[in-house]
């Protein structure tokens, strides 16, 4: 027994026992909106919590989120999925140019240039609010799903992230390519591109989830309902049924469906371009 024992590591054991408290008490809350989103309504707030439901109303629940008389949640999931997936498209498109272009395109200056592009990550996004609403009201893409799309599109994040990565082929990959005759775009997209494709994967997780979580963009540069986003709607969903929970977390379940199925599929690219980027370094 003692040996048994001896080849247990005590400080592991807690240490694994206090993680797994700790994990459980960071995910009831999300477990508690599953939970009330599949209760009636008297049920939602009784206390002690029934954490399974004695009476089950999901179907009611979701279908009167879903399929209300105006179906505006479904134009918002809409407006969302629209906006989300062309701002991630774009922007994982240009910031792996421009990080490609600063890691391996050799130009007069680009030292400079990089440290300048670098240093607009430390302005504060909030202090250029003003300086962009005037700007998209004099060029016409105020109230516009385009003019969303294209303040996220270009990222300074992005764009360092994955210079990081393409800074670590091996440089006569790429002028094995030349010497064959490929251009920079060729040498981008055939050999380029596929070596950093868990980052790339990574990179386009984390902006789907900044955009289709994002609030701020949304509530300043929408005016129109009939453009408004899932974050927009849930506001305007939470004046509606406020004071009705269970329809309140059938919604917000609803909204973080795409999150969660976004990272199931890409939890492996991910995974690879953490092992990936702790090799390099």
């Amino acid at each position: 027994m003692q040996s048994i024992m001896s080849k247990i590591d005590i400080k592991k054991v807690i240490l694994t026992l206090l993680m797994a408290v700790c994990g459980i008490i960071f995910i009831s809350p999300f477990i508690w909106m599953i939970s009330a989103s599949f209760k009636p309504e008297e049920d939602v707030l009784r206390f002690p919590i029934e954490w399974i439901p004695t009476t089950w109303q999901a179907i009611e629940n979701y279908s009167q989120v879903w399929l209300s008389n105006d179906k505006s949640f479904l134009m918002y999931y809409w407006n969302s999925i629209k906006v989300t997936l062309l701002t991630t498209l774009t922007s994982v498109t240009v910031s792996s140019l421009a990080a490609y272009g600063f890691a391996k395109v050799k130009f007069k200056g680009s030292g400079v240039v990089f440290i300048l592009v670098l240093a607009t990550y430390m302005i504060p996004p909030q202090s250029l609010l003003v300086p962009q609403f005037i700007l998209y009201t004099w060029v016409d893409l105020f109230d516009s799903h385009l003019g969303l799309i294209l303040l996220s599109s270009f990222s300074v994040f992005g764009t360092f992230m994955l210079r990081q990565f393409f800074i670590g082929i091996n440089d006569e990959i790429i002028e094995s390519a030349k010497i064959d005759g490929a251009g920079h775009f060729r040498t981008f997209f055939y050999i380029a591109l596929p070596l950093v494709r868990p980052a790339i994967a990574t990179y386009a997780i984390l902006r789907f989830i900044w955009t289709w979580n994002d609030y701020q963009h949304p509530l300043i540069f929408l005016r129109s309902e009939s453009l408004y986003t899932l974050q927009l709607g849930i506001y305007q969903f939470a004046d509606a049924h406020g004071q009705i929970y269970s329809l309140m977390m059938a919604g917000a379940v609803s909204a973080i469906i795409p999150l969660l199925i976004i990272f199931i599929i890409g939890q492996k690219q991910v995974i690879e371009g953490i092992q990936l980027g702790g090799v390099k370094g």
